[in-house]
């Protein structure tokens, strides 16, 4: 859905309550289209935030799983490696579509 939200699920160190809110956050900006809200519609933007935050804690806390917890760096790194990637096919999709 957006690149932004990232897996938070089985990490080690655990999840931050940040991490949590920022993902909600994201994900209100993605469906309502706004990154900031007008005043009028501040309130509601804000508590969709935060009940969503509280879901997404609520869903990872209840959450099992059998699988070694991941590492941030690690992560990181695949992320990185992914988003090059991504960059070399743009790269070789416009030079393409600029040679024809």
């Amino acid at each position: 859905m957006c690149r932004n939200i990232r897996c938070l699920h089985n990490f080690e160190p655990a999840t931050t309550d940040d991490e949590v809110r920022e993902a909600a956050l994201q994900f209100v900006r993605k469906v309502s289209g706004s990154t900031h809200p007008s005043r009028a519609n501040a309130e509601t933007f804000d508590r969709a935030i935060e009940e969503i935050a509280v879901a997404t804690r609520r869903m990872l806390n209840d959450l099992v799983t059998t699988a070694p917890p991941k590492s941030r760096e690690a992560e990181a790194v695949k992320g990185r490696a992914r988003h090059e990637k991504r960059m070399e096919r743009e790269v070789r999709i416009r030079t393409t579509a600029a040679a024809g």
